[in-house]
């Protein structure tokens, strides 16, 4: 609210304004911990200044796993990888981040371009910007306010340093939810009512089928294919497991596909005599990138077309690809470029 009143509450502004706030959070917070708090967020602007909320989700959720893809504690397949390779957070955010960083500059011209011009229409009727409520207003329990925010930034520590005290992310989740629980005392049952139960059932429903796939061999012979095809080509090698990456990542979850290419890239690596630093890298950006391209690709997703559908915007499939496959392309393309140019 602060942002969107420093702003003058102008949506094209906001819309800008949330596609970086969007990627710098997912830097330090999981995606889908932005995507949750963020979309809720501009749903609320949304029906205070009577704009389109939709564009401002997609652009978010898009910049969110891309900013994710920047550090190790942004998106779990980095978590996956960093902790299986031995790679630390700044490995990730001197790597990976470079590439996502570009690629942001990119992608908010691509969305400013696609979305601008309708948000600016609802930008008419702003005369009256002083008769708005004042961001202040919307803290309705102060010490309510400073509690959440002081378990907020202790989560931030958590997650970062989480390769240091080694604590699994699953475990910084549970613990924060408990100490919401106990600090919200009497309100803890309306906090679980609040829990969206359907987000979390299509997410146990989503990965026993991925487990199916990965008991039936599926993922693996996938892999396989990838090391006999390059044939020992570094570019080859690049090539195929950025896109492969991407384009199984935006059907199937990202998750499981990064954990079982770990052993394939390492065996490359051994066998070819190519760095597993640029395997890594290139990993961690075709399956972190490729996940934003459908509604199921990655979980960042799937929590913001369902706080959208909630709040009575629904996001089609139709919709969501028209905008978001255009955007993967273009970042998966500029992430193979800045591979070559620095790592091959």
């Amino acid at each position: 609210m602060r942002f969107a009143k420093l702003v003058k509450y102008r949506s094209t502004r906001i819309f800008f304004v949330f596609m970086i706030m969007s990627a710098i959070l997912a830097v330090f917070i999981d995606s889908i911990t932005v995507i949750l708090f963020l979309a809720a967020v501009t749903v609320e602007l949304a029906q205070l200044l009577k704009f389109d909320p939709v564009p401002v989700i997609l652009a978010e959720i898009f910049c969110a796993n891309l900013g994710g893809a920047a550090t190790m504690c942004g998106d779990p397949p980095n978590i996956i990888i960093g902790t299986a390779l031995g790679y630390s957070f700044s490995d990730f955010i001197n790597n990976t981040g470079m590439i996502a960083g570009i690629s942001l500059f990119f992608v908010v011209l691509y969305f400013w371009f696609c979305f601008a011009k309708k948000l600016k229409k609802s930008e008419a009727y702003l005369e009256q910007i002083d008769s708005f409520p004042d961001p202040s207003q919307a803290i309705l329990n102060r010490t309510r306010f400073i509690q959440s925010t002081l378990i907020f930034l202790l989560a931030i520590v958590l997650l970062v340093s989480h390769a240091y005290t080694h604590l699994t992310v699953a475990f910084i989740g549970v613990f924060i939810a408990l100490l919401t629980l106990v600090c919200a005392g009497s309100q803890a049952k309306d906090l679980l009512k609040q829990v969206d139960y359907k987000a979390l059932l299509f997410f146990v429903g989503l990965f026993v089928v991925v487990g199916g796939l990965e008991e039936t061999g599926v993922l693996e012979i996938v892999a396989e294919w990838i090391a006999n095809w390059s044939n020992g080509n570094i570019y080859l090698m690049v090539l195929v497991i950025l896109w492969v990456s991407a384009v199984a990542s935006a059907v199937v979850d990202n998750i499981p596909f990064a954990a079982t290419m770990i052993p394939i890239i390492r065996m490359l690596a051994q066998s070819q005599s190519v760095p597993l630093t640029t395997l890594a890298w290139t990993l961690s950006m075709g399956t972190d990138v490729g996940g934003s391209a459908t509604p199921i690709g990655a979980s960042a997703n799937v929590v913001g077309t369902a706080v959208a559908m909630k709040a009575g915007y629904p996001i089609s499939w139709g919709k969501y690809c028209r905008y978001c496959v255009t955007a993967t392309l273009l970042v998966v393309m500029i992430s193979m470029v800045c591979i070559f140019v620095r790592y091959v």
